[in-house]
């Protein structure tokens, strides 16, 4: 089975969950035999691992003087490369609206560099969805040039990209939901990112989520048939010797940590609030937020405003070994999201023996038994039970053991067979 794989990032140039989803599922599904994967992300660095999967860059992939079809867009345009009187676009209008214009009576054209490519920054900066655009655009040709049996796209980043190449070759389309746009937002759903969503979940051929909670949310927000979303729960990768290894904090203080993503999904503001209650029982604890995002400076702020600056420390963002090196330091992980369709931080935690506190409203809640779970906004549930773990090295001991033990079952390998079901599925529809 040959899969044609959309992805956005791959490691080691993530910036948050979707690339390690995205990898250690590729890994799980590399182990198994007879399944084939070419991932495509639109930017590939060279330094990427591919001992698991054929990585493929949009912008390495030449477009002139190519036919392009897209059907599902309402929009089809036949473009050569044009040298000179290249208008640049900001969004995907102007993007449609200059790609239907005509040059020299007959061609139309969009931007490309001088190799004849379309260039990708990869990230997540302002002009995300004329990338995505551009993204869709080189997609049907891979799709048109490449032999495969499925199409699989990560994320609504892809959505677009899956739907062209499904619409060049005919093949079944599976989608995998990492997050929706509720889940970001915190319910205040920007109206291109939910279109663009619900596109991809409508022409779907069939939809993985990586939770019970996000199936729920694909079946009633964007009113889809329950009968085409499977849930499949993420997993974590084994850790080798090194990262195994112990790691000297240098500090008497107990740590503990916040790691990821400093938005409002996240629930920062709930770990800082339970901060300042122990603080008030406790003096021998640092804390510690890793990430960065939108909502850093205001953190810093909070704690300013709280009086506990001196008791805080912010890394920035953390990838890579540093994420081992922190987890490895604390004696106590917290993830207050406010919604959390899965979280693979609290398995990395467990895998290096730290005790987990998660938030009820996490897709992760689901499978984790030995892990201590509140309301995220019950601030005097999270500070008893950070001041339970650290006061009591029975609770602390049993925490560690159990759930070590519990995470260590969970691999990509058994997720990639579930994945590899629904592919079955899809191909047996058409």
């Amino acid at each position: 089975m040959k899969v044609l794989m959309f992805g956005w990032e791959f490691p080691p140039h993530i910036s948050g969950g979707l690339g390690t989803a995205s990898y250690g599922l590729t890994k799980g599904l590399s182990r198994i035999k007879d399944v084939d994967v070419t991932f495509v992300v639109p930017k590939a660095y060279g330094d990427e691992d591919q001992r698991s999967v054929k990585l493929l860059g949009a912008g390495d992939i030449q477009i002139t003087k190519r036919k392009i079809n897209l059907k599902n867009f309402s929009k089809a345009m036949d473009y050569l490369e044009v040298k000179s009187n290249i208008v640049p676009y900001v969004d995907p209008e102007d993007f449609w609206r200059l790609s239907k214009k005509e040059v020299s009576g007959s061609y139309k054209f969009i931007q490309v560099n001088s190799e004849g490519k379309i260039s990708f920054s990869g990230k997540y900066g302002p002009d995300l969805l004329t990338e995505i655009a551009n993204y869709s655009v080189v997609a049907s040709i891979i799709a048109e040039e490449s032999e495969f049996d499925l199409i699989h796209a990560h994320d609504w980043l892809a959505y677009p990209a899956g739907i062209a190449a499904k619409e060049v070759s005919g093949k079944p389309l599976v989608i995998h939901v990492h997050a929706t746009d509720f889940d970001r937002s915190g319910g205040k759903v920007n109206p291109d990112v939910y279109a663009i969503e619900k596109k991809g979940m409508d022409i779907a051929d069939l939809i993985i989520t990586v939770s019970n909670l996000t199936r729920d949310t694909v079946i009633n927000k964007y009113h889809i048939n329950p009968a085409k979303v499977f849930t499949v729960y993420n997993a974590v990768e084994p850790l080798n010797e090194i990262e195994k290894a112990k790691y000297k904090k240098g500090t008497d203080e107990k740590i503990v940590t916040f790691l990821g993503r400093i938005t409002f999904q996240k629930g920062p503001e709930y770990f800082i609030l339970a901060a300042s209650k122990i603080l008030q029982k406790l003096d021998n604890v640092r804390f510690v937020m890793a990430g960065s995002g939108d909502m850093m400076n205001k953190m810093i702020l909070m704690t300013a405003r709280l009086g506990i600056t001196n008791k805080f420390n912010f890394t920035g963002f953390l990838k890579g070994d540093d994420v081992y090196e922190m987890l490895r330091l604390s004696d106590v992980y917290i993830m207050p999201s406010v919604t959390e369709p899965f979280g693979i931080s609290p398995l990395e935690a467990l895998q290096s023996n730290v005790p987990v506190i998660i938030s009820n409203q996490s897709g992760v809640a689901e499978i984790l038994t030995h892990a201590i779970k509140t309301d995220f906004w019950d601030i005097d549930a999270i500070a008893d039970s950070i001041y339970g773990i650290l006061k009591y090295p029975a609770l602390t001991k049993m925490f560690k053991n159990y759930g070590k033990k519990e995470v260590d079952e969970l691999s990509w390998e058994n997720s990639a067979l579930k994945v590899k079901e629904v592919y079955e599925k899809a191909l047996s529809l058409n």
